[in-house]
Parts: C-alpha cells; sequence; structure tokens
C-alpha cells in the first residue's frame, strides 16, 4: 500500500453495495488504502464484491442491511467496529431509484416508500454511524443525483428526484449540526453515468425505437461539454475524495459529476 493512499488506515462503510455504484466505491476505497465495510439488502451482492475486491478478506467486511431497519444500520457499524476499530467515513449509495412518472400519474403511498428509504434511510444510516464518527471525526457522503436540481427531459423520476431533493436540504443542516464534531457532510451528483443502470437504458431504448445503441448514446452525450459520459468510477472517485482527509475543509457542498452537461 502506498505510504499516501489517502484512504490508509480509514474505514468507509459504504452502503447499497451491488453491481454498479455502490461497488465502484467499495473499490475505490480498497484502491486508495482503506477498509471496506459494505451493506445492501442481498448477501449474495455483497458476497460477490467482496471476494472481487478483496480475496483474503483482510480490508472488507459485509453484513446484509436493510436501511429502513434501525437495527440492522446499527448492526452494521457494530460490525465495522469490531473488524477494523471504528468508523472514518460512511457513503450512501443505498437508494430506490427504479420508480418512475411525475406528479399526475403518480401513486403517493409508493412516494412514501420511497422517501422512507431514500431520506429516512439515509438519515437512519447516518444516525447508527454518528458515535462511531464522534470519536475521531469524518465524513458522512450522500449520493444524490442532477435531477434533483435539474428535471431530467428523457425520463420522469419525481419521487426519486425529489427524496434526494429533500436530501440536500439534510445535508446542510447536518453539516452545521456535525461540524462541531468535525465530521464533514457532502453530496455527489451523478448525471448521466456509465454503468449498468445506463447500460440497460441504451439498450432497451435502441430495441423500443429501432435505433442502434451508438445512435441513443450520442443522444446524450450531445448535451455534454465533454464528449463522453461519467462513470460510476467517476463517481466512485468524487466519493472518496470526501471521505478522506483530502477534503477536510470542505461541508455542506454539492458536486456535480456529469461531464458538463448542466454546470453551476
Amino acid at each position: 500500500m502506498a505510504q499516501d493512499a489517502p484512504l490508509a488506515g480509514k474505514t468507509v462503510i459504504v452502503s447499497g453495495v451491488g453491481a454498479g455504484l455502490g461497488h465502484q466505491v467499495a473499490a475505490a476505497v480498497v484502491r486508495d488504502g482503506g477498509n471496506a465495510v459494505l451493506g445492501a439488502r442481498t448477501e449474495a451482492n455483497l458476497a460477490k464484491s467482496a471476494a472481487e475486491l478483496d480475496p483474503a478478506g483482510t480490508r472488507t467486511a459485509y453484513r446484509s442491511t436493510d436501511i429502513g431497519d434501525e437495527t440492522q444500520c446499527e448492526a452494521l457499524v457494530a460490525l465495522a467496529r469490531e473488524r477494523f476499530g471504528g468508523v472514518d467515513a460512511v457513503v450512501h449509495v443505498a437508494a430506490w431509484d427504479s420508480y418512475f412518472g411525475g406528479l399526475e400519474d403518480a401513486d403517493l403511498d409508493t412516494w412514501r416508500e420511497v422517501i422512507d428509504v431514500n431520506l429516512l434511510g439515509t438519515l437512519r444510516m447516518t444516525r447508527a454511524c454518528l458515535p462511531a464518527l464522534k470519536e475521531r471525526g469524518g465524513s458522512v457522503v450522500i449520493i444524490g443525483t442532477q435531477s434533483a436540481v435539474a428535471a431530467p427531459t428523457q425520463v420522469r423520476q419525481a419521487a426519486y428526484a425529489a427524496s434526494k431533493g429533500a436530501l440536500t436540504s439534510a445535508m446542510y443542516s447536518l453539516a452545521r449540526e456535525l461540524g462541531p464534531y468535525r465530521i464533514r457532510v457532502n453530496t455527489v451528483l451523478p448525471g448521466w453515468m456509465w454503468g449498468p443502470p445506463v447500460q440497460a437504458y441504451v439498450q432497451f431504448t435502441a430495441h423500443t425505437e429501432g435505433a442502434s445503441e451508438e445512435e441513443v448514446l450520442a443522444r446524450l452525450t450531445e448535451r455534454m461539454a465533454l464528449p463522453e459520459l461519467a462513470t460510476d468510477g467517476d463517481v466512485a472517485d468524487a466519493a472518496v475524495f470526501f471521505a478522506s482527509d483530502r477534503s477536510r475543509a470542505i461541508t455542506g457542498q454539492q458536486l456535480l459529476v456529469n461531464a458538463g452537461e448542466l454546470m453551476r
């Protein structure tokens, strides 16, 4: 391990570890010298990620965790303490992002469920981490979405956007509340990012429209300032920056990782 690895000696909890962004965040933690404690509802996904990232099992630990259950959130933190002695950061990837539509056709009971996962679940997991984070300071990193600040034209995800927008408001309050304990709170806002969900969208749209995947992808990238989409790995790198001491003076901030599609 390089001596200047930004997460050397740090332990980072990552929620929502599956095949996409959560796995990439965990991979970036291990790459940058940290210990990654993985949580998600599906244990098979956790086991697969841990085996790929850390075959010896010395730098990762995992536990099946539903962020809708406060006891399970506390158990994931307990695992981090047991295996690695504490918690230095938590990166919130877990989210319900598969409910589509706007207000007019909305099932508001489903909206409540989306908000319970995305807003309250993130806050549950954060609160579970607070006793450990207060011991030595650290970082809370929220994965938001560009659609919380600018509605996309391709898909409607009003409930998802609203829940993530609420997290932005919570971030500002948390940054003030937790700052005296040297706990930073920041948000990464991905736009379209190349990974399993967007790959599936491109394939589905191409099949539905009778177009090539290259044509569909070109329609997405033509709005970007840079000539290609950000990737899951790019978003993971931003999250790991916020988790590390390289962002020690940054709190209450949002960072768009979107290849320049939207600039603020």
